[in-house]
């Protein structure tokens, strides 16, 4: 067995709890320089030496989502700006969107988790890494492409769409590695065979893929279309982003980097610990951010810790793929998108009545959002060219929120089915399943 960092990942249990507490007690005192934290913990007494084993972070309070948003933008900040070299934030034009600071140690510190999770599933310096995920504000692209170049891979920033391109890279370049959501994938297969291009006649040897939910049985038509393993990424911004846990080469689980963050699986209801090896809330608090520190983050993502221990000789706790969440948030095309954020636009358009259903449909392996809206009465119109107008505009507009571009279906005000009890805003048929 090769690693990144040996004698990090293959610490002892003994050793992690033990640099977990140390980090922990720095963590504490870092997250009190923080407007919010430092209200809170003032007025609960919290202080670094109250934490003293793992199980003392029981006693502090839980971070929510919500946290953030309502202490937008900077209540959440613990340096002063002039150390910040960037932020990531989530979408939104209509609410305040969740938002995060990186020193440079930060991105030093998240490079290094990619670099890790990279060289793990087999990408070394002599690959041509080919980063085909968005760049900006969302944090999949520049991840990984730091990460990339930390561990020495030749890094291609291809950037998200224009498949034809993506597919002359590929070929140009000899590209021999590949980030990419799993619902592209498919389409990059389709589009190969069309110019007739063999994806086994490339370079392509590792693909890794995350960013949305997929159930084992897409991972593998992946892997069987384009001829290669597909290694699963998991993360999310408010941690970092992407590098949070990673599968090895045995694909029996996610390892997640237990000198980065203090893990804790709870049941959603009571707030308590499952017993290991039932499915619960992921709860992440970090252990070496400087400028966004978060203590017991609720993810809102469900998982569960994988009993037993790893061939790969790796030492840091297993995760299974994430099986759904506790709130209505859904995942598509890497982006996170909530019914509300939809709602809110329709309802700037005076053509709409209350009523619409968010479908989430998967079509020759892409996922697709489809918004089907009832238009009310008087606007109700056998003007094709006008409905059509209108289609195209609320798309834009719910694309520009979402970041994604949905089909947008116009039915009249009262021809969609009424439920019995609480509106049913999303139905997810995808090949997926919700939270998959």
């Amino acid at each position: 067995m090769v690693f990144w960092e040996e004698e990090i990942e293959t610490l002892p249990r003994t050793g992690i709890r033990g640099l977990q507490v140390s980090r922990m007690k720095a963590a504490i005192n870092q997250a009190r320089k923080a407007p919010f934290y430092q209200q809170l913990y003032e007025e609960l007494d919290i202080t670094p030496e109250k934490f003293n084993k793992v199980e003392d972070i029981r006693d502090f309070p839980f971070t929510t989502k919500e946290d953030l948003r309502t202490n937008f933008p900077y209540g959440f900040l613990a340096v002063d700006r002039k150390n910040v070299v960037r932020l990531h934030s989530s979408s939104g034009t209509t609410g305040n969107p969740t938002v995060v600071f990186h020193t440079r140690d930060d991105l030093d510190n998240w490079a290094n988790l990619i670099a890790r999770n990279l060289f793990m599933v087999g990408v070394r310096d002599t690959d041509v890494f080919q980063n085909i995920c968005g760049y900006g504000l969302f944090t999949g692209g520049l991840g990984f492409q730091y990460g990339a170049e930390k561990l020495g891979a030749l890094t291609v920033p291809a950037g998200a769409g224009n498949t034809k391109r993506q597919i002359k890279l590929i070929c140009d370049y000899g590209t021999s590695a590949i980030h990419t959501i799993p619902s592209y994938v498919m389409r990059l297969v389709s589009e190969m065979e069309s110019m007739g291009v063999s994806p086994r006649d490339t370079a392509l040897r590792v693909m890794v893929i995350g960013a949305e939910p997929h159930t084992e049985e897409q991972r593998q038509r992946v892997e069987q279309s384009i001829g290669i393993k597909a290694f699963n990424s998991y993360g999310l911004s408010e941690m970092c982003g992407p590098g949070v846990a990673f599968e090895c080469e045995y694909q029996s689980g996610l390892h997640i980097w237990e000198d980065s963050f203090l893990v804790e699986i709870i049941d959603p209801d009571t707030l308590q610990p499952v017993p290991e090896g039932e499915t619960g809330e992921l709860v992440l608090t970090t252990l070496n951010r400087q400028a966004n520190p978060l203590i017991r983050y609720r993810t809102r993502d469900l998982t569960r810790a994988v009993p037993g221990d790893c061939r790969c000789g790796r030492t840091h706790m297993l995760l299974d793929r994430i099986h759904g969440r506790t709130d209505d948030m859904f995942i598509i095309r890497g982006c996170n998108v909530f019914p509300m954020q939809v709602e809110k636009v329709l309802l700037q358009f005076p053509e709409v009545d209350s009523h619409y259903v968010i479908h989430l449909e998967t079509n020759e392996g892409v996922d697709q959002m489809i918004i089907d809206v009832e238009i009310k009465s008087d606007w109700f119109t056998d003007n094709y060219a006008s409905l059509e107008h209108l289609q195209k505009r609320i798309a834009r507009d719910v694309r520009d929120e979402v970041l994604v571009t949905p089909i947008v279906r116009l039915v009249e005000a009262g021809s969609m089915p009424a439920s019995g009890g609480k509106a049913v805003r999303v139905v997810d048929n995808r090949e997926s399943g919700r939270g998959n």
